[in-house]
């Protein structure tokens, strides 16, 4: 079973599937100013890039634009970067590598930058793995840094330097927004989002949201019911004797909660299903019968890949954390010798599985080896579990 599953997954991740990250209809502006239509790998950057691989058409072979030849390009309805000179500030917001200068140190640099909001103030954003930075300007003035910065004290306290608010309170009045809306604005990009976009209707300026865009839904809770392939044994180390209650088919149910994640094309997910699942056997030990009876509640917590087919139907991959909480009457029951209660450990969980319609969805799942007899020093089990589990996505 172990096996089979394994080769399956590697046979998946080995394969190159269909669009997992496809061309999508676009332009770029070149250093002359031409504006070429044409189709654009998207890969939905975490990190803002400084080039990009296009298309002239569906046929022809993948080409390269890079930051020294392209003034802007887009994806049409999903985001837009344009290059600009800047000074940025790229000092580290890491505890341990804080700076003493409160002051930011500015360093000019040509970058592609991502475009939040376009309009009569416009907001643009910056990422560089932890490195988060955002950009304003005003009625096509030029484009600079919105200041904020965490920096060492003499008395090893963390000052905050959140110039940001100067500058947006400064730069970017209007009759309807107050004081205190700037005061309690975070250097986050949905804060500063929403504050832009109040002054550009404020001003009766016609902006453009591109986060609005492309909002995506990145909570899925789905219904998860199936059957499990259980299989127990035992193993008393004071007499070596060995207890096979063999495979028992038995229902498990689940709800999970999913979150993807809001980069790389919603390829990632991270994945919490709580699931109750139990296991009922019988055996026979030294002639007596022995009965395991164990209900848990299982807490899978992990992470997901998927890979997409078409625009209907995707593959994926997850492997997840078990955390096991068996319920206080689940015990290894002897006829005529004392109960073991059973006390679990945590194990590991890998799943492949089929997603339609962001609807439907089928996987198959192979847990290791877990412990169930954890509080007993002469005791020792194997309980290892398939399953196979249905889906459907409610929210």
């Amino acid at each position: 079973m172990k096996k089979c599953l394994l080769l399956i997954l590697i046979t998946i991740v080995s394969t190159n599937i269909y669009s997992q990250i496809s061309f999508e209809q676009g332009y770029y502006v070149d250093n002359s100013g031409e504006r070429i239509n044409c189709l654009i790998k998207n890969i939905d950057w975490n990190n803002n890039p400084t080039e990009f691989e296009y298309k002239l058409s569906a046929n022809s072979d993948p080409e390269t634009a890079t930051i020294e030849s392209v003034k802007e390009f887009g994806i049409d309805n999903v985001s837009k970067y344009i290059r600009s000179t800047v000074n940025i500030d790229r000092s580290s917001e890491d505890i341990e590598r804080l700076s003493l200068d409160r002051n930011p140190i500015f360093k000019e640099e040509t970058l592609f930058l991502k475009v939040l909001i376009e309009g009569k103030a416009g907001l643009y954003g910056y990422v560089n793995n932890n490195l988060i930075r955002y950009f304003y300007n005003k009625e096509n003035s030029s484009i600079e840094q919105l200041v904020y910065k965490s920096y060492e004290k003499e008395n090893n306290e963390i000052g905050k330097n959140d110039r940001f608010k100067n500058q947006i309170w400064n730069d970017l009045k209007c009759s309807t927004i107050k004081i205190n809306m700037v005061e309690n604005l975070e250097y986050k990009k949905n804060d500063l989002i929403n504050y832009f976009v109040k002054y550009n209707e404020c001003t009766d300026g016609a902006y453009v949201n591109y986060e609005e865009k492309q909002q995506r839904d990145f909570l899925h809770i789905s219904l998860r019911p199936g059957a499990n392939i259980s299989a127990l044994s035992i193993h008393s180390v004071s007499n070596s004797s060995n207890t096979d209650f063999g495979n028992e088919l038995t229902f498990r149910f689940g709800l999970e909660t999913e979150f993807i994640m809001p980069f790389n094309k919603n390829k990632w997910a991270i994945i919490v299903e709580p699931t109750y699942q139990y296991y009922k056997a019988e055996a026979e030990i030294f002639t007596q019968n022995v009965n395991a009876d164990y209900k848990s509640i299982e807490l899978p917590v992990g992470i997901r890949h998927y890979f997409f087919l078409n625009e209907d139907s995707k593959l994926f991959i997850n492997g997840s954390f078990v955390f096991d909480l068996s319920t206080n009457n689940s015990k290894i029951n002897f006829e005529y010798a004392s109960d073991l209660e059973i006390k679990t450990r945590n194990n590991l969980a890998f799943g492949l599985g089929y997603k339609l319609n962001d609807r439907y969805s089928l996987e198959f799942r192979y847990q290791t080896s877990r412990e169930i007899l954890d509080k007993f020093v002469y005791w020792s089990s194997d309980y290892q579990t398939f399953s196979i589990i249905f889906g459907y996505t409610i929210f």
